[in-house]
C-alpha cells in the first residue's frame, strides 16, 4: 500500500507541480552558472547506490561533500530560498517514482559518510526506502549527528503507519523542521 500511495501521490505532485518546478530550474539556471538540477550519489534501500535528483541550491563547482561540511557561502541566493521552503527537494519525486526513494522514510545519505551508514546498518534502517521527509528531518537532526539520526530512523520503522506518514508530510508541507536554509 505505501509504495502504490507514493507512486500516486509522486505522479499527480508532478503533473500538478510541474509549472512551479519550470520556474523553479528557470530561476536556478539564472541565478548562477551551471545547470538547474543536481544529481548526486546516495545511499538506498539494502545499502544500493541510486542517483539522487535535487534543484541546485550551490555555486556550481562547490564540493561535494555533507550538507552540515559546506560552508554557507557556497550556497546561492536562490538556493537559500529554496532550501528554507524545502523546494529543492522536488525533483526527489521522479525519485519517487522509480521507487529510489519513498515520500516518508530515513533521509538518503552520501556514499562517503561511514559514521551514518554504519550507524544505520547497526539498526538495520537500510531495510527500508529512504524518503523525501522524515521524522528526523521534522526534528532537525541531521547528519552532523549519526547515532541521533539512526536512532531517530529506527523509531519511525518501529512505528510507521500510513496515518503517521501522512502526519510527517503534513508537518513538512506546513514548514515543520528547520529546513536547510544555509547548508549544502
Amino acid at each position: 500500500m505505501k509504495r502504490a500511495f507514493d507512486f500516486v501521490v509522486a505522479a499527480l505532485g508532478l503533473v500538478l507541480l510541474m509549472p512551479v518546478m519550470l520556474i523553479i530550474g528557470y530561476l536556478v539556471s539564472r541565478s548562477s552558472p551551471g545547470g538547474a538540477l543536481f544529481v548526486q550519489a546516495r545511499v538506498g534501500r539494502s545499502e544500493k547506490p541510486f542517483a539522487c535528483y535535487k534543484f541546485r541550491t550551490m555555486a556550481h563547482g562547490a564540493p561535494v561533500a555533507g550538507s552540515h561540511e559546506v560552508a554557507a557561502s557556497w550556497v546561492t541566493p536562490v538556493g537559500k530560498r529554496l532550501r528554507s521552503l524545502k523546494l529543492d527537494e522536488l525533483p526527489q519525486l521522479f525519485n519517487v517514482l522509480r521507487g529510489d526513494m519513498s515520500l516518508v522514510g530515513p533521509r538518503p545519505c552520501l556514499p562517503n559518510q561511514a559514521e551514518v551508514i554504519a550507524a544505520r546498518r547497526a539498526r538495520n534502517v537500510f531495510a527500508i526506502r529512504p524518503g523525501i521527509t522524515g521524522i528526523a528531518q521534522l526534528a532537525s537532526i541531521d547528519m552532523s549527528m549519526p547515532e541521533k539520526l539512526a536512532e531517530a530512523d529506527s523509531r519511525y520503522m518501529q512505528g510507521r503507519s500510513f496515518l503517521g506518514d501522512l502526519g510527517i508530510i503534513a508537518a513538512t508541507v506546513l514548514g515543520g523542521g528547520a529546513g536547510d536554509a544555509l547548508k549544502g
